[in-house]
C-alpha cells in the first residue's frame, strides 16, 4: 500500500489539525499506554480492554491513514456518515464498523446493511426496525444497550431500572445479539460522580448476568472516553471509545448522544 501523508494544516471545515499516519500512530500509542497503566493500577490484564477509535471527525483520507496505522475497528456516531464511509472504503474488507450514536428508525436499514455492531440500543422501536431490516439482509448484529447512568434528561439511554426487563424481552429479536451495555458518564469535574456512572453500569451488567437466560453472553461494558478512560477501566470497562485523543477536538458538540434542548 502506498503510504498516505498530508501536510499539517488547519482544516477550515472542521477546525481540526490535519494528521499524518505518524501522528495517528503516535496518538494511538499514547492511548494504549494510558490503557496499560490504568489496567496495571487495578491488576487487570490490558488485553481485557479494547480500544475503539471513534472516527466521527475523520474523513476518508484520515480513516485510510488510521488503517495504515493499524486500526481495524472504528466507531461512528451517525449511521448515514458511517454508511457513506463504508461504501467509499469497501476495499478495506477487514474494517469493523461500530455505530455508537442514537439511531432513528429510518436509518436502521443502513446499520443492518453494513455495521458489525450497534452500541446505542435503547428502545423496542429501534429493536423492531433493526430486526426487520436484518432479516431482509440475512444478517445478525451485535448490540449493546445504552443506559443513562447519569440521569441527565438531555441524554439518550434507558433508565437503569428498565434495563433488565428490556434485555429479557430482546429474546424475541433473534437477529440482535446482546453483548453488553454502554454509557456516557456525567460531564463533570467531580471524578466521584463520573466514577459512580461507571460503577452503576458494572453492577447492572452483573445483575443481568444473573437474571437473564442469555446473561452469560452479556459481558461488554463500553464506557470511558478520552477524558475519563482511566476511571472507566478501574471500574471494569471492556471497551473505551476514544476520538479526541487520537484525532483531535471536534468543532461542535455532538448531539447524537444527547437530546436537542
Amino acid at each position: 500500500m502506498t503510504a498516505l501523508s498530508v501536510k499539517h494544516a488547519a482544516d477550515p471545515i472542521r477546525g481540526l489539525q490535519t494528521l499524518t499516519v505518524e501522528d495517528i500512530r503516535s496518538n494511538l500509542t499514547k492511548v494504549y499506554s494510558r490503557i496499560v497503566a490504568a489496567c496495571q493500577s487495578v491488576d487487570r490484564d490490558p488485553s481485557s480492554v479494547t480500544l475503539l477509535p471513534v472516527s466521527k471527525t475523520a474523513d476518508e483520507v484520515h480513516i485510510r491513514l488510521s488503517y495504515e496505522a493499524g486500526c481495524r475497528k472504528l466507531g461512528e456516531n451517525k449511521a448515514q456518515d458511517a454508511y457513506h464511509k463504508w461504501e467509499a472504503m469497501s476495499d478495506l474488507t477487514d474494517l469493523y464498523w461500530s455505530v455508537i450514536g442514537h439511531l432513528q428508525t429510518n436509518k436502521a436499514k443502513l446499520v443492518a446493511r453494513f455495521a458489525s455492531e450497534f452500541q446505542a440500543l435503547d428502545s423496542f422501536r429501534v429493536a423492531e426496525a433493526l430486526e426487520r431490516r436484518l432479516q431482509i439482509e440475512g444478517r445478525s448484529l451485535d448490540v449493546l444497550i445504552q443506559v443513562n447512568t447519569s440521569g441527565e434528561t438531555n441524554k439518550y439511554g434507558l433508565p437503569p431500572e428498565e434495563v433488565v426487563r428490556f434485555v429479557q424481552a430482546l429474546s424475541a429479536y433473534p437477529a440482535l445479539r446482546v453483548r453488553g451495555l454502554m454509557t456516557l458518564a456525567m460531564l463533570s469535574g467531580d471524578t466521584s460522580r463520573v466514577r459512580q456512572c461507571f460503577t452503576q453500569l458494572r453492577i447492572l451488567r452483573d445483575r443481568i448476568q444473573q437474571a437473564s437466560p442469555q446473561g452469560h453472553h452479556i459481558t461488554e461494558l463500553s464506557m470511558g472516553m478520552s477524558g475519563d478512560l482511566e476511571i472507566a477501566i478501574e471500574e471494569g470497562a471492556t471497551v473505551v471509545r476514544v476520538g479526541q485523543a487520537i484525532y483531535g477536538a471536534r468543532a461542535l458538540p455532538n448531539l447524537h448522544f444527547h437530546h436537542t434542548v
